[in-house]
């Protein structure tokens, strides 16, 4: 049912796009701070409606459509604001593609596993990946403006977002791999009489 808690979650970290975008379009230390607190949230409730949704047994078809997409959409935002504003380094941008196409392409697998009603479960690895992901994104969208007025200007954000980019994208490559593999491997079995 799309009002249960945890559906709610799935379309809260939707609904929280528009005013991260906003905030980070401001283009100010303090909407950079807001940008990423309104993502961190969004990234925890990915956590969360899965967890509620197992636990009070209210598991649907709607939140498994829902949360990849929810997720995705999240993820695309920050990635283009990432890059509109500057936030990432030429060679940043290489670990941001690698996420971006990835995402389109497991998406497209399971899309297509759907029409062999095949499921493609989430991997332990997918999971590591989407937390190294979440944080580095968040971590880059304060920025190092944002980091003095948490006491933080010590700290180089923008260096130590990228390295976690990087992270998550050599995670991205291995799982994208598990899952197109495991794809290919469905779609063969599928075609063979």
């Amino acid at each position: 049912m799309p009002t249960d808690l945890p559906n709610l979650l799935t379309l809260s970290r939707i609904a929280a796009i528009p005013l991260l975008v906003v905030l980070a379009m401001l283009r100010q230390p303090w909407g950079d701070l807001a940008a990423c607190a309104v993502f961190a949230i969004a990234a925890i409730t990915d956590y969360f409606d899965g967890k509620l949704a197992r636990d009070w047994q209210q598991t649907s078809d709607f939140g498994r459509m829902l949360d990849p997409i929810a997720d995705k959409l999240l993820v695309g935002a920050a990635l283009m604001l990432l890059a509109g504003n500057g936030h990432l380094s030429i060679l940043g941008l290489v670990p941001a593609i690698v996420i971006l196409l990835r995402e389109i392409l497991v998406s497209g697998l399971r899309e297509y596993l759907a029409s062999l009603r095949v499921g493609l479960p989430v991997t332990p690895l997918a999971k590591w990946k989407t937390g190294v992901q979440m944080g580095a994104l968040g971590v880059l969208l304060a920025g190092d403006s944002a980091a003095p007025l948490v006491g933080l200007g010590w700290l180089p954000l923008n260096f130590l977002g990228e390295a976690g980019l990087w992270v998550a994208a050599g995670l991205t490559l291995v799982t994208g791999w598990d899952y197109l593999t495991a794809g290919l491997r469905h779609a063969g079995a599928a075609t063979k009489p």
